[in-house]
């Protein structure tokens, strides 16, 4: 059962749309150039953004205007919980989110939701789409095509390529994410890294029970579904697919492959 249903449940996700009518998981991943040209929406407008130039000072998204910070307190508390505050002159701006200085945006095709906070040194590349609620954490590069659904996190020093986030899936620390879906409430550990290229270049096979499959991609990282989980430096092989709630031991390299939902490896 190779069907996006039996990795995510897409009832909350605001992109399932990008699943539907296929027949393996792994097609969303040709889709999502498409689908994110067509969703990204409005560039962002401010006369501080500029192409490579990092912010010299901090941008606040409120009510789908980007704005100066000047006046402006934040309260950075748990974002992915909804507890980013934002303040200007003492009133609560609900829902802003807030772009810190040393930020690098590379073009203006970025989608940022409500209650965002984008750290310091971050650099994004047009386009990307970032949910509500979520956190862009120092360091973080995000190579463009990326899909952040809500309450995600795009951890320090970790890089994300043309790839999807569910709703709280994380990548907290030295990840990295290359042509992969993160299902719900993935959480990766420290230093995991999704290889998604062969060394014997070619198209990405996937290995089921009932024979190799050709996934049609010549990169495929990994799809985890919902509450799948890593340990500290694992490292899975292009052409991963786990079922849901799969444990992936530290230091462990997973063969490419399909591994079904309840998994140990190690």
């Amino acid at each position: 059962m190779l069907e996006p249903q039996s990795f995510f449940d897409l009832a909350d996700f605001p992109h399932a749309d990008i699943f539907a009518d296929t027949r393996f998981v792994w097609e969303a991943l040709g889709r999502l150039k498409d689908y994110i040209d067509t969703n990204v929406g409005e560039p962002l407008v401010h006369e501080r953004l500029g192409s490579g130039i990092p912010l010299a000072e901090p941008l606040i998204l409120d009510n789908g205007s980007l704005t100066g910070a000047e006046g402006c307190r934040f309260v950075c508390n748990d974002v992915t919980k909804g507890k980013l505050e934002v303040y200007r002159h003492g009133q609560r701006l609900a829902g802003a989110s807030v772009i810190m200085a040393g930020v690098v945006l590379l073009g203006d095709r970025i989608k940022i939701g409500r209650g965002v906070l984008i750290e310091s040194g971050a650099l994004i590349k047009e386009p990307a789409i970032i949910g509500d609620s979520s956190e862009v954490r120092q360091g973080a590069y995000l190579r463009g095509y990326c899909l952040i659904g809500r309450r995600c996190v795009v951890g320090h020093t970790t890089e994300v390529k043309h790839s999807i986030f569910l709703n709280d899936a994380k990548a907290g620390h030295f990840a990295y994410v290359g042509d992969s879906i993160l299902g719900g409430a993935v959480n990766l550990g420290a230093g995991t890294k999704l290889a998604n290229l062969r060394f014997i270049r070619g198209e990405v096979m996937v290995k089921t029970p009932e024979g190799a499959i050709n996934s049609g991609l010549r990169k495929f990282g990994a799809i985890f579904g919902d509450r799948t989980q890593t340990g500290c430096n694992a490292v899975t092989s292009p052409g991963t697919v786990i079922g849901r709630a799969g444990i992936i031991m530290p230091n462990t390299t997973v063969p490419s492959g399909c591994h079904p939902g309840g998994s140990l490896i190690r």
